[in-house]
């Protein structure tokens, strides 16, 4: 796996805390001085240019001047970037631009994720720079009537993104046809490796057999994903950029005992305080429970879990974003679909079960530099466990009982444990 591409960083007007960094050693990403500013500059169409534009879209993020040139040229491009960095642009802009138009049922273009949320996210994201070229995007994923999707494709679909599983069953139904897929992209290739995906997904791309290009992006590049660069992708020009990393220590941490009778009632008092909150529990079941309590507290919540219809998913992660709910209930599953800024609290409703999982909980506040509260509620016999996950990530601190009327519930963050 060789890079000889010369990547060329640009300053984002926007988003000026991702910063271009160059990988050494295996990876040979090498970087110039030279910084395109504009998507004209980096061989960008007019007409997807303009639709840019009308979105209010005219400087380009940091992997999206590293990315593009590459992959206009016709290049296999192995970008590692973190969600946000702006890399649903980097990798559709440039196939749109250069795929052919479809037959029915033959789609030129083929964009691999893990859920379905980002599913629709991307297709979103791409649909008005594909109108622009006059092509058609759709996303086909499980959950969702296979008949409608079948119907859509047979109308004749450029780009396909989809979720693996459900992109097998189009494939071995004959409903769809890789044939003539001449650009293939793999989003978020590292949760696909810990989602198990990555058997489908190697299945998809053994069965795209003809002369393409392959596009993969991951915010890691060991282990499993390292396997996927080597195997499918030939000489991929090497890009980095470096997401600010999200510490423990930017974080206000709370660990709370309570009574198993109050714990929902603590919840949303802390949820009440707060302009949006998510709650991770580990069961469906839990999230449904939690959910309904909530609601009956005057707190606007719903769940989020793989057993919900996908239209229902879709409504509460809009209201989420659009203030209509307060809070979202989600397991650790369903929320690697969610991607929301501007979360205030995150509440641990049910402990985590280890600290990898505490720390991506916890990364869904914090961001963009900001602080953001997190809250771990503690029954009695899971007490002990939380001392552990203390240790874990260095954040000792008492666990303070507290009944859902304590005052101290209403912020927690100006509160100190320590000096209590």
């Amino acid at each position: 796996m060789a890079a000889s591409a010369v990547d060329r960083p640009a300053p984002d007007a926007a988003a000026t805390n991702a910063a271009s960094t160059a990988e050494v050693g295996s990876l040979g990403i090498s970087m110039s001085d030279t910084a395109p500013t504009s998507f004209e500059a980096l061989g960008l169409c007019d007409e997807i240019v303009d639709a840019l534009t009308e979105r209010g879209i005219t400087s380009p993020f940091p992997v999206q001047a590293l990315t593009i040139p590459d992959a206009l040229a016709g290049r296999d491009v192995c970008g590692k970037a973190k969600t946000g960095s702006g890399k649903t642009l980097a990798f559709g802009l440039p196939v749109l631009q250069c795929m052919d138009r479809a037959a029915s049922g033959r789609p030129t273009g083929l964009v691999l994720v893990p859920t379905r949320e980002l599913a629709n996210q991307v297709t979103e994201e791409l649909e008005p720079a594909a109108r622009a070229v006059g092509r058609v995007a759709l996303a086909v994923y499980g959950g969702a009537p296979i008949e409608k999707q079948i119907e859509k494709l047979g109308k004749g679909v450029d780009l396909v993104v989809a979720t693996p599983g459900r992109m097998i069953d189009l494939i071995e139904r004959k409903a769809v046809s890789v044939a003539d897929v001449a650009h293939v992209i793999v989003d978020e290739a590292d949760r696909m490796a810990d989602m198990g995906f990555l058997p489908q997904v190697e299945w998809i791309l053994r069965n795209v057999d003809g002369e393409h290009q392959t596009l993969l992006f991951s915010a890691t590049l060991d282990g499993a994903v390292n396997t996927l660069i080597r195997r499918y992708q030939h000489d991929p020009s090497m890009h980095e950029v470096a997401g600010r990393e999200v510490s423990v220590d930017e974080m206000t941490h709370r660990f709370i005992a309570v009574h198993k009778m109050d714990k929902s009632k603590v919840a949303a008092s802390i949820a009440r305080s707060a302009g949006r909150t998510i709650m991770f529990t580990r069961t469906k079941i839990m999230a449904d429970r939690l959910a309904g309590d909530l609601k009956d507290f005057g707190v606007r919540a719903a769940p989020i879990h793989g057993d919900l219809r996908q239209t229902s998913r879709e409504k509460s992660l809009r209201d989420f974003g659009d203030g209509k709910l307060d809070a979202l209930v989600a397991t650790d599953v369903a929320a690697r679909g969610i991607h929301v800024d501007d979360v205030d609290i995150v509440i641990q409703y049910d402990p985590p079960s280890d600290h990898k999982t505490y720390v991506h909980r916890a990364g869904r506040t914090a961001r963009a530099g900001e602080s953001g509260l997190v809250v771990t509620l503690s029954l009695w016999d899971e007490e002990l466990d939380i001392k552990r996950l203390q240790k874990r990530i260095d954040v000792i601190q008492p666990i303070t009982e507290m009944f859902s009327n304590d005052e101290r519930l209403n912020d927690l963050a100006g509160w100190d444990p320590v000096s209590d």
